[in-house]
């Protein structure tokens, strides 16, 4: 069967959008659907196979919701699969994560990037040395792509709150996001071939896709800009770093102009723009981090494509300065 890829997207994402040609031409005899709403351990298996596979189903949180739908649809994509038979997706799924809980020891050097001090008000965050973790409880959610509320759940219903070194906690058994491993202020190069991908963003259906050539290689969800700062077209990465800081402009954020009071924040995970930004040849736009992971693809940003941190992380494997960008 042929597809286009507005046909293709509109498959893999259940609407209408994006171009080229694509064939789902395996795995057509066999069949099975999703896991059931209540499987949750299928279900954290199926999270964590598509986000060490580079579809991100948002955080692991064991719930079929929208976005493990659609990473499971572009992941079937990606192999040639029909978008709706989790059959071969749930085998894989199988053998890839046979133990789908570990356990982590909190180490001492953990606490580097925890401030349990830090202020919510931009004003009050200036000056400070570095924007970090609240809690070791949310360093830890945001190390294991997860939130809070499914970490206290696979903890038998305990707090975690007042953890210190050397207490273990259960995790999702996925690759952590090592912050320890993120360089200060890092700059990322044009590659041949990481350049020459590109990016295709759909606002409606909060969802980036990587592409090389007419194959999807990988597609994470993301929060777009507010409807009236979109700025939809055809763009290209300009620059990447590691750590950046941010201007806290109200004016901008509220607006879109630039105004005469703003606050110049400090690098950190709980940065407006995370740990990671890559900018467009739309000024001031561009893909970068956040500071609440858990409201990816529900809340709007300020006119950004908006990722977490443990996403945007790894889009310097995958793209490069020259990259195209389009923004639907």
């Amino acid at each position: 069967m042929n597809l286009s890829r507005p046909a293709l997207i509109a498959l893999a994402a259940g609407s209408i959008a994006l171009g080229c040609s694509f064939k789902f031409s395996l795995f057509k005899k066999k069949e099975a659907g999703p896991p059931a709403e209540d499987d949750r351990d299928t279900i954290v298996q199926v999270q964590i196979f598509l986000d060490q596979s580079l579809f991100g189903p948002g955080r692991i949180d064991g719930r079929m919701g929208e976005f493990t739908n659609k990473a499971a649809a572009h992941y079937n994509a990606s192999i040639g699969a029909e978008p709706g038979n989790w059959y071969f997706l749930l085998e894989r799924a199988k053998e890839a994560v046979p133990n789908i809980f570990t356990t982590y020891t909190i180490e001492k050097r953990d606490l580097a990037y925890v401030r349990s001090d830090l202020p919510a008000k931009p004003d009050d965050q200036e000056g400070r040395d570095y924007l970090g973790y609240r809690s070791l409880r949310e360093f830890i959610s945001e190390r294991f792509h997860t939130d809070e509320p499914f970490l206290v759940s696979i903890n038998g219903g305990k707090s975690l709150y007042g953890l210190k070194p050397g207490d273990t906690v259960t995790v999702p058994n996925v690759t952590p996001f090592r912050i320890e491993d993120v360089k200060k202020h890092e700059m990322f190069k044009s590659d041949d071939a990481l350049s020459a991908r590109s990016v295709i963003v759909d606002t409606r259906e909060k969802w980036a896709a990587i592409w090389e050539g007419e194959k999807i290689v990988a597609a994470f969800p993301i929060t777009p800009g507010k409807e009236k700062f979109i700025h939809r077209g055809m763009w290209e990465i300009k620059s990447m770093v590691t750590t950046p800081e941010f201007r806290w402009d109200k004016q901008m954020l509220e607006q879109g102009k630039r105004g005469e009071e703003a606050f110049q924040l400090p690098p950190g995970p709980n940065s407006p723009v995370g740990i990671f930004w890559a900018g467009t040849s739309k000024s001031g736009i561009g893909l970068h981090g956040t500071n609440s992971p858990h409201t990816i693809g529900r809340s709007q940003s300020a006119g950004c494509i908006r990722l977490a941190n443990w996403d945007a992380v790894r889009l310097s494997a995958l793209i490069r300065p020259g990259a195209k960008v389009e923004i639907r």
